[in-house]
């Protein structure tokens, strides 16, 4: 049966994970140009960097309750034989599902967090009369933070119906087909 320490472990850093990724779209860096002392040159400001941290943080607390269900489970591919059944079949399907909405979560997340640092950090002088100063678009933290959510209800299923096929062992039947008649 699933461990329920090991459910309740991955809930708390899939939640922490989505409340970060959250947070970084609600802090995410925003930019104003504004003209130097003489003002002869304009120039782009970036406020706060904390999108960038709260980003990251999403990253890694998605990717350690990734790596647990996956060590947990032995990866589905590593271990014995799964009982056949329905629980099987949930689980592969579950398997395939979890690692689609983590890549593409920890790919916002990190291209997110990537952009956000690199426009935050940028601060120059420009001889441009309309100046563009370049944030990240509405939004990616937030397509990054739905997929964590997305993640956190599958792998948690995943687990769940892993454990309910691997409750008993499976040893196989026969390796081959029977081809002599029935009496």
């Amino acid at each position: 049966m699933a461990s329920t320490l090991v459910i309740v472990i991955v809930l708390i850093f899939d939640i922490i994970a989505f409340g970060l990724a959250v947070a970084a779209e609600q802090r995410r860096s925003k930019a104003q140009v504004l003209p130097d002392a003489e003002k002869y040159y304009t120039y782009c400001v970036y406020d706060s960097d904390i999108a960038t941290g709260y980003g990251a943080g999403a990253f890694v607390f998605l990717f350690l309750s990734q790596l647990l269900i996956m060590v947990v489970s032995k990866c589905f591919c590593c271990g014995r034989s799964l009982r056949p059944g329905g629980s099987r079949a949930c689980a592969v399907l579950l398997f395939i599902a979890c690692w689609f909405t983590f890549i593409i979560a920890e790919i916002c997340l990190l291209a997110a967090s990537v952009q956000n640092a690199y426009h935050t950090k940028y601060r120059a002088k420009f001889n441009i009369d309309n100046l563009s100063c370049e944030t990240i678009r509405k939004g990616v933290f937030a397509a990054g933070a739905a997929f964590t959510f997305f993640t956190c209800i599958l792998s948690e299923i995943y687990y769940i119906t892993f454990s309910k096929a691997n409750a008993t062992p499976y040893h196989g039947g026969e390796a081959g087909v029977g081809m002599s008649s029935y009496r």
